[in-house]
């Protein structure tokens, strides 16, 4: 498997940007990568998305050497095992309410003794061609990133308890489902939602964890950035949105001129 400089990066206490696959195309991870992404998430929570369809797309990010990443919408061994299998080289996994939410992550994830992942010849230990199973899964439980979403009050009253589980790397904190949980859904800048964000922000840092949240502009970039978060992420259909409405609107503003 190749090595996670994404996790390598934020080790060194470097930041990530990367973005959420929610429009299912290969050729799209291809050129984020080629842009300067580190990273990309293969959105299976909100999507439709398969393992058989992650496949290609954690090709797409291999090909281009970024680090593929899966958000799982549903927590069970056999369910993460199977993207973990394909290729993924790590989890996002929403909806992280208790410790023990957590901790069934990292056994998905991890293989023994560090978790309870099934050890097979697949294509994530390259069908076992290359070498040993027991070097592999050094490789694999080294390499591999678990990040644990934090987007309801429920894991707001369980965070201390849920920061502190290893095997966990990172703490994600989701701004739109953290407005929901609030009342306030969609204001991702409302001064609750940003203050949460910011507390439990510093708290995971203070763990030894990374801290990582949502950054669909520049300014959200600076604001967390300044709080010492180090993984920021948009979306692929929001940056494709931004750049087609820019066009447009010089399009427009330019014909209008002519009138």
């Amino acid at each position: 498997m190749q090595k996670n400089e994404m996790k390598a990066k934020l080790l060194r206490g470097q930041p990530v940007v990367g973005v959420f696959s929610n429009v299912q195309a290969p050729n799209a991870i291809e050129i984020v990568g080629i842009l300067g992404m580190d990273y990309v998430i293969v959105d299976a929570e909100h999507t439709a998305v398969t393992p058989e369809t992650a496949e290609h797309l954690f090709r797409a990010a291999e090909l281009r050497h970024i680090t593929p990443l899966t958000r799982i919408g549903e927590n069970t061994q056999q369910v993460i095992q199977k993207f973990m299998d394909a290729g993924s080289m790590g989890v996002l996994m929403p909806l992280i309410n208790t410790a023990e939410d957590a901790k069934r992550v990292v056994d998905g994830v991890k293989y023994p003794p560090m978790g309870k992942r099934g050890l097979a010849a697949t294509r994530s230990a390259e069908w076992a061609l290359t070498q040993p199973f027991a070097d592999y899964v050094r490789q694999a439980n080294q390499e591999t990133l678990i990040a644990v979403q934090i987007e309801t009050r429920q894991a707001i009253e369980n965070f201390d308890q849920i920061v502190r589980v290893e095997g966990v790397d990172a703490i994600f904190f989701g701004p739109t489902d953290l407005s929901s949980a609030f009342g306030l859904h969609g204001q991702i800048r409302h001064p609750e939602v940003v203050e949460t964000i910011q507390r439990l922000g510093v708290a995971t840092i203070a763990a030894g964890k990374i801290a990582a949240t949502l950054a669909p502009t520049i300014e959200d970039y600076k604001r967390y950035r300044e709080m010492g978060f180090l993984w920021f992420t948009t979306g692929v259909a929001q940056l494709l949105a931004r750049g087609v409405r820019e066009f447009v609107g010089e399009v427009k503003e330019y014909e209008k001129g002519r009138g």
